[in-house]
């Protein structure tokens, strides 16, 4: 008995003690792994908006920034087009995983929020928002929150209806 009282104890972390911080990894990777998350399951609902034949462009061009590692070029670019279409979805959390990339902890969060908010809340562009809000969290050392986004990022994959 006296042997499983000291193992409790051994076991639980002093009083105000914090577990260490998850280690986040680098920007690129953090992009990757959003993006990646965002990847369609083959069994899962999609919900793709119309897109705006007049940010083609901008979105375009920033792909290729991108390519080129010019990521403050490629959020410029993404910042042009949603001053041609303001609260899409897509375009807003493309401006989040840019505020990732940075660091930009506080936009990044708002921008997947607000993306969320306007957009199908089911599919590619929900794991996505998720992923990167999860990011933040782990950014922020916040279990609670990473715990949270990784359970909301699941429940962005919904099984399509049957078809006969």
């Amino acid at each position: 008995m006296l042997l499983l009282a000291l193992v409790a104890c051994a076991s639980s972390a002093p009083e105000g003690v914090r577990p260490p911080a998850p280690v986040l990894p680098g920007p690129v990777v953090m992009l990757a792994q959003v993006r990646a998350a965002g990847t369609s399951a083959p069994d899962s609902l999609e919900v793709q908006p119309l897109r705006d034949p007049g940010v083609a462009d901008f979105r375009f061009s920033a792909q290729r920034l991108e390519a080129q590692g010019d990521y403050a070029g490629a959020s410029a670019a993404i910042a042009q087009a949603l001053a041609i279409q303001p609260g899409d979805p897509e375009l807003l959390q493309q401006s989040a995983e840019y505020a990732l990339y940075r660091h930009d902890w506080d936009k990044a969060a708002a921008w997947a929020r607000q993306s969320f908010e306007r957009g199908p809340k089911t599919g590619s562009l929900c794991r996505r928002n998720w992923a990167t809000l999860r990011f933040v969290a782990m950014a922020h050392a916040d279990v609670a929150a990473m715990d949270a986004a990784s359970a909301a990022l699941t429940a962005c994959t919904i099984a399509p209806p049957a078809r006969y």
